[in-house]
């Protein structure tokens, strides 16, 4: 017995030895923290989970949400109560169910509008603070989805960009690389370490109501290519990247969010398609990747969607794919993933293979449900420990281990003058002339209406184009036009000689296609901005001229401007087929 005691002794104090110090590293430290040593490295974590209680590494799995600015924001308790069941602020959810990581939404007032560069900094902090003065100190992955465009929860004054679809008009890998490394360094500066991005899946269908400029090319060689360089982007700013939405979201005319999608590729197409963005993002170390709420037929005859699919996960993501990252599900809230009980859907995802479960809507019931499968065996430990290790391991990789906190002043890396002007000059290069009969760039001397869906900004065009000297009005709709909205624009057109629609997804929206062809019908000069997906031209491909930015955030309406005048010369191609109208790679220029 003394001799296995002293054993013992020796054996903590080799691990004490062992453990990594890190006390003189720099923040900003461009090396990977950590240990060269693999082995070392991971007897450190091993030794770290077998001192782990059950409840400890059942919490690990978790990712959730919840509403608030501060750790325990008093404003919010109510509305968590309510739509959490039980978990009343940031602190409860860390000290009562071990939760492993949180995920920030601006709905949840966590990254507000505008925007608090310190309060979002202090939350991140504070919420560290908080895990590590747990019984186990274990940093927390803090995320959110800042794919750029259109998905962006880090807006103005930050560096914003176009979005995917708008870089694959660039056909640039460098400006996906360099626009996901300044995404990344502010997100840093906040304290989110994980980003939900980049989607990988390759648009091919027009009628995709979920995807559509989120995919960089319906081409999966230039899917891949960008695709990976955003990959290297984000993790070398040691911000876990996340590639989504495997095997891949991109040929659905139905939305996982509120249905269950059906991907009708055979093994081939999903191989030469689907798939091979996903393999290039492996084969750049990939730190994280997303399963999809949708099924498979090819892959997995059962109905089940991929998240709780082990034939998708385990088999062809773990096993041929070679995959030993880390798996995490999309919400757990969305209809497509609702297929079996509430209770079933958490246990049968992290079966199917997926390690971090994201967003369940009730946490109590999935944290419970998950505790229960380990405690009756349905789980095995060794299931359980293997993504336990998946998780602290990338938590070591990226730096969390050495220091999970993020300096205050850090916030003064975000919106920096070079970044803003980087990005400025992308989306530039990104605006696609996909007809013009001579319309465009526009006579100073024509009067212009400037009208459409508010989301496309058609006031704040206006303003850039009176500021060059054009006589521009504005007049702002909902998303689907009203009669009597259509009724006054056309009233407006009739002393003018252009009118330049701000349209957004006019292709699947019937009230804009009527719109547009009540406009033409006036005989006036009708031009079509595309603010969002490029498809537009199939509803009124008679249209005089129309261009295409592929979102329509401010830093967008800016270059639309820039190039309606004539300061900016497009060379955007694009990135998708327009059916039976234009080939893939079009694009004009003045």
């Amino acid at each position: 017995m003394k001799k296995f005691f002293a054993r013992a002794t020796l054996l903590m104090i080799a691990m004490l030895l062992f453990v990594p110090s890190f006390a003189n590293a720099s923040w900003d430290d461009p090396t990977k923290p950590g240990w060269d040593d693999e082995e070392a490295r991971r007897g450190w974590i091993q030794n770290k989970i077998q001192h782990m209680s059950l409840e400890e590494k059942v919490g690990q799995l978790f990712m959730i949400h919840v509403y608030g600015q501060t750790p325990t924001d008093p404003s919010y308790e109510e509305t968590n109560l309510r739509r959490n069941r039980g978990v009343k602020n940031f602190k409860e959810a860390i000290e009562k169910y071990h939760i492993g990581g949180i995920i920030y939404f601006n709905w949840t007032d966590n990254i507000g509008t505008p925007i608090d560069f310190g309060q979002v900094n202090a939350l991140s902090n504070g919420l560290q603070d908080i895990a590590m003065e747990q019984r186990m100190p274990i940093p927390l992955m803090i995320a959110t989805d800042q794919e750029g465009g259109v998905v962006a929860r880090v807006t103005e004054p930050a560096t914003v960009f176009p979005g995917n679809m708008a870089l694959g008009a660039t056909r640039s890998a460098e400006y996906a690389r360099q626009s996901a490394e300044i995404m990344g360094l502010e997100l840093k500066s906040l304290g989110i370490n994980m980003d939900l991005a980049p989607v990988l899946d390759v648009n091919m269908n027009p009628d995709n109501p979920v995807i559509g400029v989120r995919s960089f090319s319906e081409n999966p060689d230039l899917v891949a290519e960008m695709g990976a360089a955003q990959v290297t982007g984000y993790q070398n700013e040691n911000v876990m990247a996340t590639a989504k939405h495997f095997p891949g979201h991109g040929d659905t005319d139905v939305d996982s969010h509120y249905g269950l999608p059906i991907i009708n590729h055979d093994l081939e197409t999903l191989h030469e398609v689907d798939l091979k963005p996903f393999k290039a993002a492996i084969d750049a170390g990939i730190d994280a990747i997303m399963p999809a709420h949708i099924v498979v037929p090819a892959l997995d005859d059962s109905g089940l969607p991929a998240t709780l699919s082990k034939p998708i996960l385990t088999d062809l993501l773990r096993k041929e794919m070679g995959f030993d990252g880390v798996i995490i599900t999309d919400s757990l809230g969305m209809s497509g993933a609702n297929v079996v009980p509430p209770d079933r859907v958490p246990v049968e995802a992290f079966i199917a293979g997926a390690d971090i479960l994201l967003n369940p809507p009730d946490v109590p019931l999935a944290y419970n449900a998950v505790l229960d499968a380990v405690k009756s065996g349905e789980i095995s430990g060794k299931r359980l420990n293997e993504s336990v290790f998946r998780i602290l391991e990338l938590k070591f990789k990226r730096g969390l281990f050495h220091d999970p906190k993020t300096p205050e002043d850090a916030i003064e890396n975000i919106g920096q003058e070079g970044n803003l002007a980087l990005a400025d000059q992308m989306t530039e290069d990104s605006i696609t002339l996909v007809k013009n009969d001579d319309v465009l760039p526009l006579d100073t001397e024509k009067d212009v209406l400037i009208t459409g869906p508010s989301i496309g900004n058609p006031g704040m065009l206006a303003d850039l184009l009176s500021k060059k000297g054009y006589s521009a009005a504005a007049y702002a709709t909902g998303t689907s036009p009203t009669s009597t909205q259509i009724a006054n624009a056309v009233q407006q057109a009739a002393d003018k000689d252009t009118v330049i629609v701000t349209a957004y997804s006019a292709n699947l929206n019937n009230a804009q296609q009527r719109f547009v062809k009540e406009l033409m019908e006036t005989g006036k000069e009708v031009v079509v901005a595309s603010m969002r997906n490029p498809y537009d031209i199939i509803a009124f491909p008679d249209v005089h001229a129309n261009v295409v930015t592929y979102g329509f955030r401010d830093v967008s309406v800016k270059a639309l401007a820039k190039v309606i005048a004539g300061e900016v010369n497009p060379t955007g191609k694009l990135p998708v087929t327009i059916p039976d109208l234009y080939e893939y790679g079009h694009g004009l220029s003045y």
